[in-house]
């Protein structure tokens, strides 16, 4: 009988803990098969979830059925190519949609209700943006659920929520821009992170009070890994509403606003630690 040529990692045993490249063993000086294909197949799964489309319809109409209103509109990248070679020009709206929001602003400054510290008119405490930044499939699979674990949590304390604006080849800090222009005191942004070969669905999301135009990342506070296999939306959500209470009590965000909520993660669900397992 030939002895296995397969020489298995000592490690394997802790695979089941992560979806992360470890223990994958060895044949000769090389990997075996199967650990080879399986690379191969998460990195076009990384390719495919950069370069792949949302169904801004289905995220639309879902959206919908929370109550929650839209707006399609673009970033100045025309094309994904360019959105990928250029991406200040991912981070600023392009002319139409400028307009778009503009026109929303102008119908609904009946609802101006207070200023903001510069003397500018809030109609809104908070706008969403679902942006499809490097992963349509962080975007299509999470957002929605995200979005809806928010809602309920938002609903207690009366937030006045602007129209969630959809954004075609967009980055993080397009969000600065439509904050400005739908007059929010806070915006949100739901995006696709860059596809790790074990995490092409994840999702993050930034927030940044006073939004504006120029504003650096150093104003922005993040919850990033946002799937079932990283982040769960509950807890997202838990975090995400407590920042937001803070960021609207304080009149902060970014590296002044520390994130002190205590989430308490259901074991039956989420990951556990393998170093804590019994």
């Amino acid at each position: 009988m030939k002895p296995n040529v397969i020489r298995l990692d000592p490690w394997t045993g802790l695979r089941r803990f992560t979806d992360a490249r470890i223990a994958l063993g060895r044949a000769g000086v090389s990997l075996p098969t199967q650990a080879q294909l399986e690379f191969q197949l998460a990195h076009a799964r990384a390719r495919d979830a950069v370069h792949a489309r949302p169904d801004w319809d289905e995220i639309e109409t879902a959206l919908a059925a929370l109550g929650l209103q839209t707006l399609r509109v673009s970033s100045k990248a025309a094309d994904r190519s360019t959105y990928l070679q250029r991406p200040d020009l991912g981070r600023r709206l392009d002319d139409k949609s400028i307009e778009v929001l503009q026109a929303c602003s102008r119908a609904l400054n009946a609802n101006v209700m207070e200023q903001a510290e510069d003397g500018a008119d809030i109609c809104f405490d908070v706008a969403f943006v679902v942006a499809d930044g490097l992963s349509a499939y962080a975007v299509q699979r999470q957002a929605v659920p995200l979005l809806e674990a928010v809602l309920l949590l938002l609903q207690a304390e009366r937030w006045r929520i602007a129209p969630v604006a959809l954004v075609n080849q967009g980055r993080v800090a397009v969000g600065d821009e439509i904050g400005a222009l739908l007059k929010a005191a806070i915006v949100v942004v739901l995006v696709g992170e860059r596809p790790g070969l074990s995490s092409p669905d994840s999702l993050g999301v930034y927030f940044t009070h006073t939004p504006r135009p120029g504003m650096t990342d150093a104003t922005r506070n993040c919850i990033s890994n946002v799937r079932p296999a990283g982040l769960p939306a509950p807890a997202a959500a838990h975090k995400l509403c407590y920042l937001l209470s803070e960021s609207r009590r304080r009149k902060i965000s970014g590296v002044a606003l520390k994130d002190d909520a205590e989430v308490e993660l259901n074991l039956a669900t989420a990951n556990r630690n393998f170093l804590t397992a019994d």
